[in-house]
């Protein structure tokens, strides 16, 4: 597998997104997934604000997030079925302003992936869009995938063999988040200004139709609940 990371010029509000990408990638091979960061998504819909103070921020931030627990660094949201900082705004390379997340980053992988794929005539061709998270207990950024289309965002082991034939009940990869981190790192983010790449030969399997809730897990049914709940309690 090979990322590319493509350096821009600065990706300035309400600016036509495909136009952008065009200017900057000329050639897109089959069997490839075009990584878009969220921010220029965002930037191209005019999903930004103006907080005059913190009050104002975190009001946002509540209507953002369908969750919202005040912390003393930040707030904890659930947004789009994740979990983030703040409902996921932006203040860093804004420019004065806050960048919200794309409306809907699914939706918008699909828009850029159909029209490319007319301008390229390819048969086979990934959409990735990107955002930044923390792990918990884990210092450092990675990144993760809001919205994706063209392929397979969860590889599935589950009824396969291991290497010594034993059943396998519960191994999945998270596909779409191993690319966005992988993304993410050969992209960076402070002032690199390569909010895009391009991602060739990679592992996947590409589809015409995603299931936008295959990576989703219940909150109930989370793996880490029972450790952060009793924590709480303590």
């Amino acid at each position: 597998m090979k990322i590319t990371p493509i350096k821009t010029k600065v990706f300035n509000e309400n600016e036509k997104l495909l136009e952008f990408i065009l200017k900057y990638v000329k050639k897109i091979p089959d069997n490839s997934i075009l990584v878009v960061t969220s921010k220029i998504v965002a930037l191209g819909e005019g999903r930004t604000a103006v907080c005059k103070n913190e009050e104002e921020k975190t009001k946002l931030i509540k209507k953002e997030s369908d969750f919202a627990l005040e912390t003393k660094q930040v707030w904890l949201t659930i947004k789009d079925n994740m979990v983030m900082a703040n409902a996921g705004i932006d203040e860093s390379n804004a420019n004065g302003k806050i960048i919200l997340l794309p409306k809907d980053s699914f939706k918008s992988a699909e828009i850029i992936r159909k029209k490319i794929i007319q301008k390229f005539k390819l048969k086979n061709f990934g959409v990735l869009i990107t955002d930044s998270r923390v792990f918990p207990l884990r210092a450092g950024i990675v990144g993760v995938a809001l919205g994706y289309a063209g392929f397979k965002g969860v590889r599935d082991y589950r009824g396969t063999h291991d290497i010594f034939g034993r059943v396998l009940k519960f191994s999945r990869t998270d596909v779409a988040d191993s690319l966005a981190t992988s993304a993410v790192f050969c992209m960076g983010e402070g002032k690199e200004q390569q909010p895009l790449a391009l991602i060739t030969n990679a592992p996947v399997e590409f589809v015409e139709k995603i299931n936008k809730k295959e990576l989703i897990i219940e909150i109930k049914d989370d793996l880490y609940l029972p450790l952060f709940g009793s924590i709480i309690k303590r």
